[in-house]
């Protein structure tokens, strides 16, 4: 076994198996099997790790692949056990042992090449437009993946109230000399959600920061780390460290996933100067935060705030959504029970297994429904969760939207005539 391995695995050694993390697991909650809680799986890597499991039981593979990987467990734990580093490991030795299934090693391979996602997510980008997917979402899984494209339009395009009202000129209040600002496109974040990107941009600008383009980007690999496949995952980090490195003060990513991968770059790659470039990494949220952010024009709508797993558990950031979301007056806005927990998408695991991530996202939607008043939006900053809870939503029947947070201070801020 590597070093490296050894000392992944090594993260597992606080656990006392007292089982603080079993009410924090989506998967256990779901299914009460011990072998699909925290606790239950740090047995299981600790057998593969000493070669008392090998990769080829079923049973185990089948345990730790239904992990989510929300890392849920790491902030209740008392002992402080790196539970997602100990997964990282397990996982990175069942793919050397075993490799891919025929379906994640297909979907993985679009996302290595930038020539094979970007036609295929403009192609669903056009029939997003025709409205077609809309129409045909529902709970079977064809219709859920419909769904799910439905979601990631724009919220402006899905709302009447969206942008209806006639914004006041505003003049911007000065603000402290620019920091240079690289925005992180990504794959996904790049095609179905660039209207995302233009509210991340103006938003960021409105607050004093400028925004660069950066060419030579591609996917951030948090798919391919996530599946144990790491030298895919390096290969695209090393692409982007190259693109990215000492091309601007900070880095700035609205994608929770792909942040948490970004700031851990460090640990990927094992060089000082991907650790450095880790430090540079922030969330849209933090950033806005740092400088305010300013206050914009009111929106009276009832809001949910549902916060993604790699933004509050991976990256340790709870307020500065918050924030970002106190700054748009009249805003009512909600932080439901369960909204800590994860939605069910996690990557590429709703495609993988649908049916435990259709159970996990069913206790998110049951929150959602009951809830009073019912929100008007869902907001979160993450577009696998914003495109999950979206498909689960239709699929309910239920007349609640999902959006990112920028997007709603973006609407806020354009009504307030500040561009």
């Amino acid at each position: 076994m590597s070093a490296e391995a050894s000392s992944s695995y090594s993260a597992l050694d606080p656990c006392v198996h007292c089982g603080f993390c079993l009410p924090a697991c989506p998967t256990y909650l779901v299914t009460g099997d011990e072998g699909h809680s925290p606790r239950g799986r740090i047995v299981l890597m600790r057998a593969l790790e000493r070669g008392e499991l090998s990769a080829a039981d079923s049973a185990l593979v089948d345990h730790l692949d239904a992990c989510l990987g929300c890392r849920g467990c790491e902030p209740v734990c008392p002992s402080g056990v790196g539970y997602g580093r100990g997964l990282e490991a397990a996982r990175a030795q069942l793919f050397a042992e075993r490799g891919l299934s025929p379906l994640a090693r297909i979907v993985l391979g679009v996302f290595r090449h930038r020539s094979l996602w970007r036609p295929l997510f403009t192609l669903a980008r056009a029939l997003r437009a025709t409205r077609i997917p809309a129409l045909l979402s529902g709970k079977q899984r064809m219709k859920f993946g419909m769904g799910m494209l439905a979601a990631s339009s724009e919220m402006r395009q899905r709302h009447e109230w969206a942008g209806q009202r006639q914004p006041a000129a505003a003049e911007l209040p000065r603000v402290p000399a620019p920091v240079t600002v690289a925005l992180f496109r990504g794959c996904v974040m790049d095609t179905l959600f660039s209207h995302v990107h233009n509210a991340t941009v103006r938003t960021l600008e409105a607050n004093g920061y400028r925004v660069v383009e950066v060419e030579g980007q591609v996917c951030c690999g948090a798919l391919h780390e996530h599946a144990g496949d790491r030298d895919a995952a390096r290969a695209l980090a090393a692409r982007n460290l190259a693109a990215l490195a000492g091309k601007a003060d900070l880095v700035a990513v609205n994608s929770a996933g792909c942040g948490a991968l970004l700031k851990d770059y460090g640990h990927l790659l094992g060089t000082e100067e991907a650790a450095r470039f880790g430090l540079m990494v922030r969330d849209v949220s933090e950033l806005l935060a740092e400088r305010g952010p300013r206050p914009g024009a009111p929106l009276p709508l009832d809001v949910a705030y549902d916060a993604p797993c790699h933004l509050q558990h991976a990256q340790r950031v709870h307020e500065a959504p918050l924030q970002v979301l106190s700054a748009i007056p009249s805003l009512r806005l909600q932080l439901l029970p369960g909204s800590e927990q994860c939605c069910g998408s996690a990557g590429i695991y709703s495609i993988l297994r649908p049916a435990m991530s259709a159970a996990v996202l069913q206790q998110k939607v049951a929150g959602l429904a009951s809830a009073h008043p019912r929100p008007e939006l869902v907001l979160t900053g993450n577009p696998g969760c914003l495109m999950q809870i979206g498909a689960g939503l239709r699929a309910a029947k239920l007349p609640i939207g999902v959006a990112h947070p920028v997007e709603l201070l973006d609407l806020s801020y354009s009504e307030a005539g500040y561009y």
